[in-house]
């Protein structure tokens, strides 16, 4: 007959495999209280070493200028990256604040006028006729126009508000972010030997080469689709003011959220060219036209430069890892896709070169 108690080893298994569940059962509870308490802060921590990383070279030049002072030259970066932040914002919100406050007055005391549409304008297909109706309404009684459009324009300012809410969240994410980048960038040796250490215990020998490419995917991505989407954004708002344009900081924003997202100015700068050619004089409208044709182009011939530069990654994938990871991260996504991608990319040719040569 079979023994029913349990024998010594039997329960040494039971105990040990209790001890360890137990154990792992504690670092699950406490891994998820961390993340949770974190949680509210991971998205500023995340901006904040992306900041690090692609302004380091520009801080490591300050840091020399002030006789290798780190405390002082991360504190001097915190400061001129929050002005840079903080002065836009500012011109920007006060430039929309005051061109909704001019078309508000314009529509209340009736003096906004509006040209009567092209002649041609009803022969475009599906949308000509009725286009040319309304535009016609318009010019003609412009209140009527908008009580038709009273539906759209409550939905259009219930969205306007979420997103000038949304808008003040991110802002003060930036500055957090700008802060971390500072602490980070005035510990800079500590925050790399992290870097490397984690990297070195995850993929090993190849740690420190993985943590090489990550940092220049970061500095590629930075310099490539966000510096050619700002240049291109700063440009079109200096034309927009220039020009006389209403709201220009609004049309200037959203120029840099459709270079962002790799759309292009032109969805902007066209309606804007063709406003000029209605409202302005010939010589304004013709001088932003010839303004805005290199301007359009810029990001054709920056953004093959400056992407990819200093990665062994081909810039096609760099490209459709920062595109891939905006569609489904927002702009965060940006750097984290290309970054992941490339990391993909490097092990799928270390996994693939390994094979070759075991053969």
């Amino acid at each position: 007959m079979n023994d029913s108690k349990p024998s010594a080893s039997d329960r040494i298994f039971l105990h040990r495999t209790l001890e360890a569940t137990i154990r792992i059962g504690f670092l699950v509870i406490i891994t998820v209280w961390c993340f949770k308490i974190v949680e509210p802060f991971i998205t500023p921590i995340i901006w904040g070493v992306i900041i690090a990383i692609a302004a380091h070279p520009l801080y490591s030049r300050l840091r020399i200028a002030l006789g290798e002072r780190h405390k002082l030259a991360a504190t001097a970066f915190t400061f001129i990256f929050l002005i840079i932040l903080i002065f836009p914002t500012v011109l920007l919100t006060e430039t929309l604040i005051d061109g909704l406050k001019m078309l508000a007055g314009k529509i209340r005391d009736g003096s906004l006028t509006i040209p009567p549409p092209p002649e041609n304008l009803g022969n475009l297909m599906l949308i000509g006729e009725p286009l040319a109706k309304f535009w016609l309404l318009a010019s003609e009684n412009i209140h009527s126009a908008l009580q038709q459009l009273t539906p759209v324009l409550k939905v259009i300012g219930s969205w306007l508000l979420s997103a000038a809410t949304g808008a003040g969240i991110a802002i003060l994410h930036f500055v957090a972010a700008i802060i971390i980048a500072g602490i980070l960038l005035a510990n800079s040796s500590g925050s790399n030997r992290t870097a490397r250490a984690i990297t070195h215990r995850l993929a090993g020998e190849r740690g420190g080469d993985f943590a090489d490419l990550a940092e220049a995917t970061v500095r590629s991505v930075a310099n490539g689709i966000l510096g050619v989407a700002v240049i291109q954004s700063l440009l079109a708002g200096l034309g927009f003011m220039v020009a006389g344009v209403p709201a220009a900081g609004l049309w200037a924003l959203l120029c840099l959220i459709l270079s962002i997202a790799q759309i292009g100015t032109a969805p902007v700068l066209i309606p804007v060219i063709i406003y000029l050619f209605y409202t302005a004089d010939t010589f304004t409208a013709v001088a932003f036209l010839i303004w805005c044709i290199p301007l359009s182009l810029l990001d054709n011939i920056l953004k093959p430069i400056l992407l990819g530069r200093g990665v062994k990654t081909p810039m096609a994938v760099i490209f459709i890892g920062a595109i891939g990871g905006l569609l489904s991260s927002g702009v965060i996504g940006l750097f984290i896709g290309a970054v992941i991608l490339a990391l993909g990319y490097d092990l799928f040719l270390l996994w693939l070169n390994t094979g070759s040569s075991s053969e």
